[in-house]
């Protein structure tokens, strides 16, 4: 599938979702991260360098640059500070998606279609819970995976459904760099002729 063939909005609900203190956290920023035309990837408090919550980002194009994260962390940080969820001393980092990103919308499936995912399932599809192939197709209820590393015996294609579904990623490929480096200029190109268009307008 074309990688212009969506356009994913920040009201596209995540198919993954935190649970407990990283969910409270979630519902904290995501609104101010919709306001201001970005999504929600994901919210992850953990034990490193002493305690890190990160909240992995990105625009409705699916880009994401290093002043975008510094606008991000400006706006949330002293959300954050009011709010208070975190009953102790915590470093604050926004980040991108990356390229071998987590997949948590059915449109980061239908974006990726073609490349290589690893993923697992909440309950067995097919015996497993453990996957890992490429995205062949992808519909409503859920996608279906070639796999590349099938056992003796197993489907060489496997059909998740998306509620099923607990965690996936791309995994890293050449291809997937190439086709995410061109994803991202195209959505910066088009991004920057719309700011020019509008600065026609005004004008």
């Amino acid at each position: 599938m074309s990688q212009d063939a969506l356009s994913p909005s920040s009201t596209e609900g995540r198919l993954i979702a935190e649970t407990g203190l990283d969910a409270r956290i979630a519902a904290i920023v995501e609104p101010v991260l919709e306001s201001m035309d970005f999504r929600l990837v994901r919210v992850r408090l953990s034990g490193q360098n002493g305690m890190t919550l990160q909240i992995m980002a990105e625009r409705n194009d699916g880009t994401m640059t290093v002043e975008d994260c510094e606008t991000l962390s400006r706006s949330l940080s002293p959300l954050l500070d009011v709010e208070d969820p975190i009953d102790r001393a915590y470093h604050l980092e926004i980040s991108s998606p990356g390229i071998d990103r987590p997949m948590v919308r059915k449109s980061d499936f239908e974006r990726w279609s073609g490349h290589l995912i690893k993923c697992e399932t909440s309950v067995p599809v097919a015996g497993r819970k453990r996957f890992r192939g490429t995205i062949s197709e992808v519909d409503a209820g859920g996608f279906v995976v070639e796999r590349d590393q099938a056992s003796y015996g197993d489907e060489p294609t496997v059909r998740i459904p998306f509620e099923a579904l607990s965690e996936a990623k791309l995994i890293l490929t050449d291809e997937l760099i190439r086709d995410a480096l061109e994803a991202d200029k195209a959505a910066r190109a088009a991004r920057e002729g719309q700011a020019s268009d509008d600065s026609g307008d005004n004008n």
